[in-house]
């Protein structure tokens, strides 16, 4: 009998079958590799022969079977692997994995074997499966029907095979028992698409990259929406070229910038996915008919250039089958149903966990190396392009432009001229950045330059949302739902929505309500526009009094009356603020510009800002000499007050008493007493600083007894806290703890002094001075608690150094180095300089010293100035009470056995 009639001839299935991984499995297992491959063969023979398999050969680890039933075939298959994955082998790592490729074609047997480009074929549908899986042709799919329950094919999409024109749609049997999670197949091209192959680096967005893709699997339509030259491209392509492997009939990216009509859009994306027209059927039609069995990605760029036409297709290509996703990229959402929006925020200014540099840092090192001919920026200029990327709000065609300029500037220069210097000048990014596609011969377009990016969007806005923008580009930062209502007339809701859509505004809700962000380029172009059209001065002027007003709301309650002043209710003020100052130093009020000056008297020195404050104290006189403006002497009196006591924080002595003088002479001019005792309170610091302390003592003291019978004792508070503390530097520890007793309620009545607690500060001065460590530590807790609540950082350092010199007094010298070490770190960093007590801390950090040793104390006092102020400060608070008894006891035993110092 002939080998021929052994073998089925006409429409047969081709069968292939071997081991994944079969030589590094025979080399781990040596010689348990023989006993394994003889196992696998007899299980698998034993499954196809079962449904009629012919088999024709079997070399090595591989298996070639024909078979006349294709559904049959594809059974067997199901069960080999079913048998292999049951069977008890040596290990799990010893499992063989076997992958198996069916394909059925017509071929004719001869000589024993079968000489046919069906075989072929079948091999290389074999070739692209992996272990474990089972692949089919389309040619054994489509006869494969009758299956059991809980099995069929999964459509993997067109691929290429080795050797073979065309595309071949393969299948994977999905049945119990059977993995059905597998990597990309083995084919000789990856599943189709046209996006383009970056030319630069893709940096940063790792975070962002990972979110998109997930929405973008599991969503039908997402729109990335963003301002111009946010980015938004770049990342929808990254994220496609990720998805290309989960959608087997390709991702085709369409950019709609480049068409003139909206009627065109459907046509151009038929182009786009290889289609031609059919006479006399509509285009959607064609490509609704085309989509509707398939599984693929759709990338539609620009969007907003033809909203209309986009819709309309879109709308049409999501009801022709649940297979096409759509990911769009647009300045505004396209407004159709299912749509998801996806807002893109700016590059990251901050390294994200486990990253060395922001992501806008590292976009514009890479950039930098690239335009500066392969040279990486220095390290020294590192730090001035995160200034750069700062201020350019992390937009990356900002930054890509930046780099660009990078190329005749040191990144030093460039920070320098887009930030927000002391010198009167607004920042202009635009003027900044742009020009250099012109002068370094970049491409025209628009996204060439930042001005014409964010023009075509502009362009598109009406009067109000325009209106609005150009008012709203005066503000420094933020600003809330409410601040808009008092800034326009009616509703604004309906305004905003259109910024926000067109990506214009940015809203942001971490603090539990919506706030409205303009970036710094738009900002920068809405200001431009502000000028142009004529508005600067009035809106800069409404601006001024918005500020002022708000301003004087943070020193209010609810219902308008003083409350205790924090400094956290101006931190979120002090950008506005200084945006008001920056006004009225080059073309507003300078009157209106002192009394800003004023409401930030005690923030600039708690901040440690005292030399920002004298700045713009210099700028408004300049500004105040130009123009001539009034100032009532009262408020002169208070303005060179204030001034006088930032010198003092900066240890500008002379600048100090200049000041101090001229608000004596302002005082006095004014006639109101109050103000006179108040300016007059301060007198007494430079002469402590000139070791007149005797002098400065009566001067307190007669001014005291001025201020009773004129009843303006409580503005001359601080004559009894300058008073208390030159009783203090002379041992009068009594005194002025009685002195500070009668200045408690006067303290209290008033808002802006009564949140730093400076009575209880000095008594537990007292305190420590009269060595009564139960005292000195309520006192003191009460004074550092109540500064840090209400952020008087600077004094809080101060507070910080009594709790150290009360650790010192309570033997516990470990800590007391350790808060010595922070308040001193905090101090630095607040510029302030060791004050009054400086002498009293230096003695008792040497008792400290002593007690420990110098190391010891050296590695404590370390640990301390790692700490942050917030840090030093909970430490304090946590310190243990001391109990009266055991107190007494301490003391009466140090005195016995040191009677000299009792």
């Amino acid at each position: 009998m002939s080998a021929d009639r052994h073998l089925p001839s006409g429409l047969v299935t081709f069968l292939f079958t071997d081991i994944e991984g079969s030589t590094r499995l025979a080399q781990m297992l040596g010689n348990g590799y023989r006993p394994v491959l003889a196992e696998h063969r007899r299980l698998l023979r034993s499954a196809l022969r079962r449904a009629d398999g012919v088999e024709l050969f079997t070399e090595g680890d591989s298996y070639f079977f024909v078979f006349t039933d294709p559904a049959a075939a594809v059974l067997a298959c199901a069960e080999g692997q079913r048998a292999l994955a049951a069977y008890a082998w040596p290990s799990e790592q010893a499992m063989p994995r076997v992958r198996m490729g069916l394909h059925t074609g017509f071929a004719q047997p001869h000589a024993g074997e079968y000489a046919s480009a069906e075989v072929h074929r079948a091999a290389r549908v074999a070739n692209a499966a992996h272990g474990g899986q089972i692949l089919l042709s389309e040619a054994t799919a489509t006869r494969t029907r009758q299956l059991p329950d809980e099995t069929w094919l999964l459509d993997l999409g067109l691929h290429k095979l080795r050797g073979f024109d065309g595309h071949e749609r393969l299948f994977q049997l999905v049945a119990p028992g059977l993995s059905r999670h597998f990597p990309r197949l083995r084919t000789s091209q990856a599943p189709a698409h046209n996006l383009p192959s970056a030319i630069t680096p893709f940096v940063g967005r790792a975070t962002e990259r990972a979110d998109l893709s997930d929405l973008v699997a599991r969503q039908r339509l997402v729109t990335v929406v963003g301002s111009g030259g946010a980015g938004k491209t770049r990342l929808a392509v990254e994220v496609a070229g990720d998805l290309v492997g989960q959608f087997p009939d390709g991702v085709w990216l369409l950019d709609l910038a480049t068409i003139s009509d909206p009627g065109l859009v459907g046509f151009t994306l038929m182009n786009t996915l290889g289609l031609r027209p059919e006479p006399g059927k509509p285009v959607l039609d064609t490509l609704v008919e085309y989509a509707a069995n398939r599984r693929m990605l759709l990338v539609l760029d620009t969007c907003e250039a033809q909203l209309a036409g986009v819709r309309a297709v879109i709308a049409q290509l999501l009801t022709a089958g649940r297979g096409v996703h759509v990911l769009a990229t647009s300045r505004e959402p396209l407004s159709v149903p299912g749509e998801v929006v996806w807002r893109i925020p700016p590059l990251g200014l901050e390294p994200g966990p486990g990253a060395e540099r922001a992501d806008a840092v590292a976009l514009l090192i890479e950039r930098t190396t690239a335009a500066r001919g392969g040279r990486v920026p220095a390290e020294s200029e590192i730090r001035s392009l995160g200034r750069v990327a700062t201020r350019l709000d992390g937009l990356p065609l900002a930054l890509e432009l930046a780099a660009a300029r990078l190329r005749v500037l040191s990144a030093g220069e460039l920070a320098d001229r887009l930030e927000n210097e002391l010198d009167g000048k607004a920042p202009d990014p635009l003027g900044a950045i742009d020009g250099t596609a012109m002068a370094l011969g970049e491409p025209s377009g628009r996204h060439a330059t930042l001005q014409a990016t964010v023009e075509w969007s502009y362009r598109t806005l009406p009067p109000a949302a325009a209106g609005l923008l150009r008012g709203l580009s005066v503000f420094a930062g933020p600003v809330d739902l409410q601040t808009v209502e008092w800034w326009v007339d009616g509703d604004p809701l309906d305004t905003l929505a259109t910024l926000v859509d067109k990506s214009l505004l940015q809203v942001g809700r971490d603090t539990g309500r919506s706030e409205y962000r303009m970036l710094d380029p738009i900002r920068a172009f809405a200001a431009r526009c502000l000028t142009a059209e004529g508005e600067e001065r009035a809106v800069r002027d409404r601006h001024l009094r918005w500020a002022l007003h708000r301003l004087e709301r943070a020193q209010q309650g609810a219902d308008g009356r003083p409350v205790t002043l924090s400094m956290y209710s101006l931190d979120p003020l002090a950008g506005e603020l200084r945006a008001a100052l920056r006004w009225c130093v080059t073309g507003g009020s300078a009157r209106l510009g002192l009394r800003i000056a004023s409401g930030l008297d005690q923030w600039w020195r708690e901040r440690g800002l005292a030399r920002e404050g004298r700045l713009w104290h210099f700028r408004l006189y300049s500004r105040l000499a130009e123009t001539g403006e009034h100032v009532p002497d009262r408020e002169l009196a208070l303005v060179y007050y204030s001034h006088s006591m930032h010198a003092c924080a900066d240890g500008e002595t002379s600048e100090e008493i200049r000041f101090a003088q001229r608000a004596e002479v302002a005082a006095r001019r004014s006639g109101d007493a109050g103000t006179v005792a108040r300016v007059l309170a301060g007198q007494p610091g430079p002469l402590v600083s000139l070791g007149k302390a005797a002098e400065a003592e009566q001067l307190c003291r007669d001014l005291l007894s001025w201020a009773g019978p004129r009843e303006v004792t409580a503005d001359a508070l601080f004559a009894i806290y300058n008073l208390a503390e030159l009783l203090w530097l002379r041992g009068a520890y009594a005194e002025a703890a009685e002195l500070l007793a009668t200045a408690r309620p006067v303290e209290a009545l008033r808002p802006a002094e009564r949140g730093r607690r400076t009575v209880d500060l000095l008594l537990g001065m007292a305190a420590l001075g009269r060595r009564d460590l139960v005292a000195a530590h309520d006192h003191l807790s009460i004074a550092l608690r109540s500064r840090m609540s209400y952020g008087f950082h600077s004094r809080a350092c101060v507070a910080v150094s009594a709790m150290a010199a009360r650790c010192v007094l309570g033997g516990d010298h470990e800590m007391a180095a350790t808060l010595f070490g922070a308040a001193a770190a905090a101090k630095a960093r607040l510029c302030r300089g060791p004050g009054i007590f400086g002498a009293y801390w230096t003695a008792q950090q040497a008792v400290s010293r002593k007690a420990l040793g110098d190391a010891a104390f050296d590695a404590a006092w370390a640990r301390g100035s790692t700490m942050s102020l917030e840090d030093a400060s909970s430490l304090a608070l946590d310190i243990e009470a001391p109990r009266r008894v055991d107190h007494e006891l301490t003391v009466l035993l140090d005195g016995v056995s040191q009677p000299e110092s009792s």
